[in-house]
């Protein structure tokens, strides 16, 4: 059995997942699955995962797996994109985690609601766009002093965090302000093959 990854395109929890496959060259079905149609809510879906959420992959043995940065660690055990170094492997999980807690809830929320919901940006509330600033402000810090978030190589904790922050411009964050992150959206489309979206709507990625 082909691993099987069920993801909506406009969600960069998915894309980051579909990415790390393609960067591992690991064979797979993506399976386009659309939470603004509710296809994540059917029955038939329910079933795969009592969740409702995508992503989702069925691995090869047939055994499900969500949660897209665990979905992201099962695929790249082993592999260069999960640091040898014990520190620097735990640099890793420490993004990851800030990524679903610090990052995603603003800086995606923010753009969910503007770009798909037609929320006014000045309807929303002010600590989202606060602390969207205030995330993308913490990569600037970082990416000033290294090229990537551990170090010298990319690692998951790059992929996971460029899916949304290449596409924040969507929910009106303007990532000039953010030099240092705006060089390393740019390095990490071209290493990981996806087409420049910084400033382009809508955001687009090549097909698997």
């Amino acid at each position: 059995m082909t691993l099987r990854i069920y993801g909506d395109s406009i969600s960069g929890n998915c894309l980051k997942v579909k990415w790390t496959a393609e960067r591992l060259h690991l064979p797979f079905e993506w399976i386009e699955t659309s939470v603004l149609k509710a296809e994540t809510r059917t029955p038939e879906f329910m079933a795969l995962n009592p969740a409702g959420q995508v992503p989702l992959a069925i691995l090869e043995d047939g055994r499900p797996l969500s949660q897209s940065n665990a979905i992201m660690l099962h695929l790249a055990e082993g592999s260069a994109l999960v640091p040898v170094d014990a520190y620097k492997r735990a640099k890793m999980f420490e993004w990851l985690f800030w990524e679903q807690y610090s990052h995603e809830p603003y800086v995606a929320v923010v753009r969910f609601q503007v770009a798909y919901l037609g929320k006014a940006r000045e309807s929303l509330e002010a600590r989202l766009i606060e602390r969207g600033d205030a995330a993308l402000a913490r990569l600037e810090t970082q990416l000033q002093q290294t090229p990537f978030l551990v170090g010298e190589r990319l690692t998951l904790a790059d992929i996971a965090l460029v899916a949304y922050t290449r596409v924040a411009h969507e929910g009106g964050f303007d990532l000039s302000q953010y030099p240092a992150v705006t060089d390393w959206v740019g390095r990490m489309e071209t290493a990981l093959g996806i087409i420049r979206s910084l400033g382009v709507l809508p955001c687009v990625c090549r097909p698997a």
